[in-house]
């Protein structure tokens, strides 16, 4: 089984008009799938860098002189590639949301389709896990989690549930989290409604939001004029982020007008929003709710 199915392969690096000596960031490497593709692109003095935080896809590192892969969760993009001697580039590529292969390694917690320990960490030196959040957490903080990142109308009386079930005894897996919640698991929708709450857990364990704001809020300052933003999303939640930044650059509000009455906006959009074909989809199911955005730095 391949560690990630990269979705939307080509879509994704054409979003990043390479230039053969270019300076190009992967912020969600992987398997690698998308950085080798960067890799065919660039010429001998281009250069590639990725982030992962999970540390099983070190063992995907490329053997590449051009290559460095910084084993660092990518809200730090801007202080590693500092380190490293980078402070501009030509484009940065994202893939969000889980990979392939934490999916599938059931220990991980992070498929419905596994009994497993309630842990959803993408980086396993993590203090915080599912473990916690279900465990410890008060009613309404379990509530907000549901609601906000589940987008659960029910989020509140599940929060409930829990809350009074684990007076008695902890839930320590995946199982007894879903018998625990099962009169909101009704047959013919268990499927999508466990998927929610287990984005809803995995994305407060992880501050996928937060994350995600800090890394868009760097890429500003990181891109050079052209530079390029092509970027996965695979729920609303982040959708939503990233269609307003590419469009705004800040995420609430409106940006300020110059002398003439126009927005001063520091990206502007390229194209529309890409989705996988039909096809791809078939191949790989993971892609069925990928959308793609790309944005170029004004």
């Amino acid at each position: 089984m391949e560690y990630h199915n990269p979705v939307l392969l080509h879509e994704t690096v054409d979003g990043l008009n390479i230039k053969p000596n270019g300076v190009y960031v992967d912020v969600t490497f992987g398997g690698g799938g998308h950085s080798k593709e960067i890799l065919n692109r660039l010429g001998p003095h281009g250069k590639l860098f990725a982030f992962d935080q999970d540390e099983d896809a070190l063992r995907n590192a490329i053997q590449d002189d051009r290559f460095t892969l910084i084993n660092e969760n990518f809200r730090y993009i801007k202080r590693f590639l500092r380190f490293h001697g980078i402070k501009k580039v030509d484009g940065i590529l994202g893939d969000f949301g889980v990979s392939s292969h934490q999916f599938d390694e059931a220990e991980r917690g992070f498929s419905t389709r596994f009994d497993a320990a309630l842990d959803m960490r993408m980086n396993q030196k993590d203090a915080l896990s599912a473990y916690e959040v279900v465990n410890d957490y008060e009613e309404k903080d379990l509530k907000r989690v549901f609601v906000e990142f589940g987008e659960l109308k029910n989020g509140g009386a599940m929060a409930n549930v829990i809350v009074n079930y684990r007076k008695d005894k902890a839930i320590k897996n995946t199982e007894q989290l879903k018998q625990v919640l099962s009169k909101f698991l009704p047959a013919h929708k268990s499927n999508k409604i466990l998927a929610q709450i287990y984005q809803a857990i995995r994305i407060e364990v992880n501050q996928e939001i937060e994350v995600l704001k800090e890394f868009l809020e760097q890429t500003e300052e990181l891109l050079e004029s052209g530079g390029r933003l092509s970027l996965i999303s695979y729920h609303s939640l982040e959708d939503r982020l990233v269609k307003r930044f590419m469009r705004n650059g800040m995420f609430e509000g409106e940006p300020e007008r110059d002398f003439f009455g126009n927005f001063k906006v520091p990206f502007k959009t390229i194209g529309k929003l890409i989705v996988p074909s039909e096809e791809e989809v078939v191949r790989n199911n993971r892609a069925r709710s990928a959308k793609l955005r790309i944005a170029e730095k004004i």
